[in-house]
């Protein structure tokens, strides 16, 4: 594949990923779970975020390739531990997609929030579909834009109620227990995983080597400031309680400043940040499915390259239709519990692969986090996980079986 994207692109397009619709909706579950400890709640999903991004970041150095921590983990730790890290990141990242297609649903046409999500879904895979260049192009807009709006709600947020009034049915903000926290930064961590997709896209990257590790902790870094001022923004004027039963908690943060007048400017920002992060994310998945592809993980065919446009566009055009689909059914809530415990799955072999590299205490710390959040998160999202993630495993052993010499 074409190398193309410089620094400046690749922190572009990792915040894409996590400047998405996380912002616009993980801040209340997380709020209903921590309560008063919310922001240690955002700290620790930073901190283990920080300890993948670094040890995502040494081994896209070492293997610049597409496919992420299917590629890491396949080197490091061997073929089943790698296809282990694709399938909990193409079935999590799918369901994460889904996500972010039904906000924009929710915030362009709320009646008809799944068929939007469905457009939402068929528009950027045929985007991506014409190339990667493109789609960073579109992701400066959409960065800047979303940037924009958070930067609106900060301002308006930290300022003076202009209307106390409104906030005598509140109740008392709740305490936190230190289960509340661990289940508030699992659920956050949703909204800090979109740095994977810098080094999916290992094999379009100039000087992979040293872009990588670069813009992975910028991308971060920008992103956990922006996510703490928005977060200290809607507790200034909500508190805990309030920002729990926000169903949109940005828009709320803006009513509540006394700007209800400006509220549809927020949905728009909540809408273009999410069709950046699915922008992306399908960008991500499907150069996952690309180097599986490639292992005959998955079907042959969708290792090909589109002869024009040096794109692997098959397997686009199923990662678009699979995600189509899921929008078209899915849950909100639900999705991003399933999702957050797939991609720290995900992350969990990227920090086992990093520590065969001889760096060995950030690695174990994300490793460690990383199982911890994720068995922590709702049982529902748990139980799901583990069905899902272990049907991918059962599947592998048994082409495994089959392809043997003595069972052909």
């Amino acid at each position: 594949m074409r190398r193309r994207l410089g620094t400046f692109d690749a922190v572009v397009i990792g915040l894409g990923s996590m400047l998405g619709a996380g912002i616009f909706v993980a801040p209340a579950p997380a709020a209903a779970a921590a309560g008063s400890g919310l922001l240690v709640g955002l700290a620790l999903a930073a901190a283990v975020a920080y300890c993948n991004a670094m040890s995502s970041a040494r081994l896209a150095a070492r293997y610049p390739q597409s496919g992420g921590t299917y590629v890491y983990g396949r080197e490091r730790l061997g073929p089943l531990w790698g296809y282990a890290a694709g399938w909990s990141f193409v079935i999590g990242k799918t369901a994460s997609c889904a996500a972010i297609a039904l906000t924009v649903g929710h915030y362009v046409w709320p009646a008809q929030a799944h068929a939007v999500a469905v457009a939402a879904v068929v528009a950027l895979t045929a985007l991506n579909y014409t190339g990667v260049e493109k789609s960073a192009a579109a992701s400066r807009v959409i960065v800047a834009l979303v940037l924009a709006v958070l930067a609106f709600v900060v301002v308006v947020g930290l300022g003076i109620h202009s209307d106390t009034s409104s906030f005598a049915a509140i109740p008392p903000d709740s305490g936190a227990s230190a289960l509340g926290v661990l289940q508030a930064a699992g659920l956050l961590f949703f909204a800090f995983a979109g740095y994977a997709r810098i080094a999916t896209l290992g094999e379009e990257v100039r000087d992979p080597a040293r872009t990588i590790p670069r813009a992975i902790p910028l991308a971060l870094g920008i992103t956990l400031v922006v996510y703490a001022l928005v977060t200290v923004a809607a507790l200034n004027q909500l508190g805990v309680a309030g920002l729990a039963g926000a169903a949109a908690p940005l828009a709320e943060t803006v009513t509540a400043a006394g700007f209800g007048g400006l509220v549809p400017v927020v949905g728009a920002g909540a809408a273009v940040a999410a069709l950046g992060s699915l922008l992306a994310l399908i960008l991500g998945v499907s150069r996952t499915v690309l180097a599986m592809a490639r292992d005959r993980h998955l079907p042959a065919g969708l290792a090909r390259l589109h002869p024009r446009f040096g794109t692997p566009y098959r397997a686009e055009v199923v990662v678009g239709v699979v995600v189509a689909a899921t929008a078209a059914v899915a849950d909100l809530r639900g999705a991003i519990g399933f999702s957050s415990f797939a991609v720290l799955l995900y992350y969990a072999i990227a920090n086992a692969s990093a520590w065969t590299l001889g760096y060995r205490r950030l690695p174990a710390l994300g490793f460690a986090g990383c199982l911890v959040l994720a068995f922590l998160l709702p049982a529902g999202s748990v139980f799901a996980g583990v069905c899902v993630a272990g049907l991918g495993v059962l599947a592998y052993g048994l082409r495994a079986w089959r392809s043997s010499p003595g069972n052909t």
